[in-house]
């Protein structure tokens, strides 16, 4: 791993920036907490809640505002620790912490009092569980995945991402204050997803993290390997995404159908992605679909509990059915 990481100690140039006017503050710190990804967990949360039946806004309201706050805090304890990894590399170097725009107290305060806020919400006005399930995503993002795994194992982002999981599990506890099967069956879908995401992502990046001596799969394995992974992992989410139709029953035939399609999808930007794993533009092509995945399963959860979902889709399938009845009438 050595001759992997032998330029690790080069340093990128960077110059030191300072903020100027109040919008480049703001700026700066709304980079600090990651809002894609934020944005990115929460749909996850609001999909446990409309399958757990949340009828409440105001419940609603509060623990997607708890869930990012918790997820914004965590992010930015992450950006303190790796501050030294970002300068060395070309995709995170202009970060606020790097780049000097802010520095790690001010983060790490700001860090503190987004975490008690998301805890003292979520503990007043749903639960303790969901406060308390907030905090561990914390604790296992910055302990389990930034300070032991992220430098020291290509299983990193596998055994880390555990912490990207548990936002829906945050969502069914608020729902309703226990977590059930379905709840877990979530977890593992995130959790599932997480690796060939990410992956993806490595692929496109591996020069960067050679350069910061972090072990990601692609720098350590190969692009092959990681590409036959991120296969491996599209043919485990599909079954596991179905279980929420059967054996538990909690979804419909629309989720059915937008999983299954959307998971055929997923195992075909996976196969031609191994098909040239050296290909950029595949493995770009595969982490923009792995996100689109993920926002269009979420959705779908919504959605299927809607009557005119229900509707609309029997309409279709029933066409189907007849266009498919008429093509095999029109061959005998």
């Amino acid at each position: 791993m050595q001759d992997v990481f032998q330029g690790q100690s080069t340093r990128i140039p960077f110059q030191t920036r300072h903020h100027q006017t109040v919008p480049q503050v703001l700026r700066s710190y709304s980079q600090l907490v990651k809002p894609k990804i934020i944005a990115l967990l929460l749909m996850t949360t609001a999909g446990a809640m409309w399958i757990a039946g949340n009828t409440d806004p105001v419940r609603f309201a509060i623990t997607l505002l708890g869930g990012g706050m918790a997820a914004a805090a965590a992010n930015t304890i992450n950006m303190v620790y790796d501050s030294d990894i970002d300068r060395l590399m070309e995709r995170t170097r202009h970060r606020p912490l790097p780049s000097g725009r802010i520095q790690a107290r001010d983060a790490l305060i700001f860090a503190g009092i987004l975490a008690l806020a998301a805890f003292g919400l979520l503990a007043v006005f749903t639960n303790g569980l969901a406060a308390g399930l907030a905090m561990a995503g914390i604790l296992v993002y910055v302990g389990v995945y930034t300070h032991w795994l992220k430098r020291s194992s290509t299983q990193n982002i596998v055994i880390g991402g555990a912490a990207g999981a548990i936002p829906p599990l945050v969502g069914w506890a608020a729902a309703t204050g226990e977590l059930s099967w379905a709840a877990w069956v979530l977890f593992a879908i995130i959790f599932l997803w997480t690796p060939p995401h990410f992956w993806a992502l490595a692929i496109l990046k591996q020069e960067d993290y050679a350069r910061a001596g972090v072990p990601m799969l692609p720098v350590v394995a190969g692009e092959t390997h990681t590409a036959l992974q991120i296969l491996l992992y599209a043919l485990l989410i599909v079954p596991v995404s179905l279980l929420l139709v059967y054996p538990l029953q909690v979804l419909g035939a629309f989720y059915l159908g937008v999983a299954g399609l959307l998971g055929a999808l997923f195992i075909w930007k996976a196969v031609q992605l191994l098909q040239a794993p050296q290909d950029r533009e595949r493995a770009a092509s595969l982490f923009g679909f792995a996100n689109l995945y993920l926002l269009l399963l979420c959705g779908a959860m919504g959605l299927d509990g809607l009557s005119w979902t229900h509707t609309l889709w029997g309409q279709v399938t029933t066409s189907l059915r007849s266009i498919y009845t008429a093509w095999i009438g029109s061959l005998s």
